[in-house]
């Protein structure tokens, strides 16, 4: 008998083995954390220094110590891999209970390989095409337009499932801690809104590049994946429903996004609705532009997002503490164990709770349609234009085309020609080529069908594309299963 051995050998067997110390959160570690937050005077932080960025960095410094002397960290090995590990006990570190987990180096420090280094990397860390902010002068402080209670600090740090971000407090220590950590975060908060500043520390990210690709062939095929603090994140959570409740009233109607009881499937009925009633009159079509933005959350001037949300009726105070929380971040990339040198950056870090709804307010003046025959719906970043034409007339359809390029020109937003695609819905029994669209002496590709918000729009309108692929998901679900 023959014994073929194959070829092929699984991908986790080829992967060399690697541990990582993880955190063990025993009931008893947990007691005596909460035990050692209780009993801290953090009076004694708040008294010792005038500084917003000193009282908070001492404070998140703080808990980072205490935790790192309480909480015990264990080796493990990552999945697939542990027989192996087991077999060779010298390969695991030795580490005793409650000794620090091995830190990652300073933001400060320069890594000479790292990917800032690397040239032409598609994490820059100064943007040649947006120029410094040149801020409105600030106005004395005013007081706050609302304040934070300690409830709501409380509850949301109950629900906290987040990575950690560069400050070092994790989300677990936040939910464990959740009636210990509120009256100081509170106090951080108010002060943080009163001043109409934000902490450097609390600005600061950190850029992972995460694979689009199994095979990667280029720096493009990584997509770039922001952790910014956990605690920041707890305040934009909190302060985006009072935002929500001052602008939504003067939102644009066909801006879907962030509105009670509306949904992507909205976006896609009106759109769906409004092509199809225009096409029940004779000799109509519609044209419809999928426009696609260059970085759109990266080229945003903190300035004309400031006169926006002024004319939206935003408090003033409320207004200037946004421009400061989007203006002079930190960032540094992180590469596997290597980081990148922490560098000031000229651009809107992705990954922030509360950018969707400001890029929403941002393009709320001026990316609305003046035509009746012009529909342009938005949901957040995703704009679409849709031209309904009547006897052949494209004028008021360029027109808008004309005029949102413009607009983004005069506001810092790129437009992506080779991404953006046009679709013709055209019934009529007669029809003669149409003239093409270009964007900024670009053509725009015609195409037959496109993703529009999750849903396949085929340009005879017909579901059957969607309808497949939505079977085909159970399909692979079960197979999974059953293998």
């Amino acid at each position: 008998m023959v014994h073929l051995i194959p070829t092929y050998r699984q991908k986790l067997k080829l992967i060399k083995p690697s541990v990582s110390t993880t955190k063990r959160w025993t009931s008893e570690a947990v007691e005596e954390l909460r035990m050692c937050l209780d009993t801290t005077d953090w009076d004694m932080f708040k008294g010792a220094t005038h500084d917003l960025d000193e009282y908070t960095d001492t404070g998140t410094s703080y808990i980072h110590f205490c935790l790192r002397q309480i909480t015990d960290y264990r080796p493990q090995a990552s999945e697939g891999q542990e027989p192996f590990v087991r077999a060779c006990p010298s390969t695991m570190p030795a580490l005793t209970p409650r000794q620090p987990c091995p830190t990652l180096p300073s933001p400060q420090c320069h890594c000479p390989h790292g990917p800032h280094s690397i040239k032409g990397s598609p994490y820059p860390l100064h943007s040649p095409s947006v120029p410094p902010h040149h801020l409105p002068p600030v106005p004395p402080s005013s007081p706050p337009s609302f304040t934070i209670s300690e409830q709501d600090v409380r509850r949301q740090f109950a629900r906290l499932n987040k990575a950690p971000g560069p400050d070092g407090v994790s989300p677990s220590t936040l939910r464990h801690c959740a009636e210990e950590l509120p009256p100081v975060f509170t106090d951080i908060f108010n002060s943080s809104l009163e001043s109409c500043q934000v902490p450097a520390c609390l600005k600061t990210s950190t850029i992972v590049p995460v694979p689009k690709k199994p095979r990667i062939t280029g720096l493009n095929d990584y997509r770039p994946v922001a952790l910014t603090s956990v605690v920041m994140k707890s305040l934009e959570r909190l302060i985006l429903p009072h935002l929500k409740s001052i602008t939504t009233p003067l939102l644009d109607p066909l801006q879907i996004a962030y509105r009670a009881n509306r949904s992507v499937d909205d976006a896609v009925n009106l759109a769906l609705h409004s092509i199809l009633q225009h096409l029940d009159s004779p000799g109509t079509y519609a044209r419809i532009l999928l426009v696609d933005f260059s970085s759109a959350f990266n080229t945003i001037r903190p300035a004309l997002l400031q006169d926006e949300l002024s004319q939206l009726s935003v408090p003033a105070s409320l207004c200037r503490w946004i421009t400061h929380f989007l203006t002079d971040r930190r960032q540094h990339v992180r590469l596997g164990k290597s980081l990148g040198l922490c560098l000031h950056q000229h651009w809107i870090t992705p990954g922030l709770c509360t950018f969707p709804l400001l890029f929403s307010l941002y393009t709320n003046c001026c990316c609305t349609s003046s035509h009746q025959s012009v529909k342009l719906i938005k949901f957040a970043d995703d704009t679409t234009l849709i031209g309904l034409i009547s006897n052949g007339d494209e004028t008021a359809y360029r027109r808008e085309v004309a005029r949102l390029v413009s607009w983004c020109g005069h506001n810092n937003l790129q437009l992506n020609a080779q991404k953006t695609v046009e679709m013709i819905v055209d019934f009529r029994k007669v029809t003669a080529p149409l003239p093409p669209l270009a964007l900024m002496d670009s053509p725009i590709t015609i195409a037959d069908s496109f993703r529009f918000l999750g849903t396949t729009i085929t340009r005879d309108l017909k579901w059957e594309p969607t309808i497949s692929s939505l079977v085909k998901k159970p399909s692979k679900g079960c197979s999974s299963y059953g293998s």
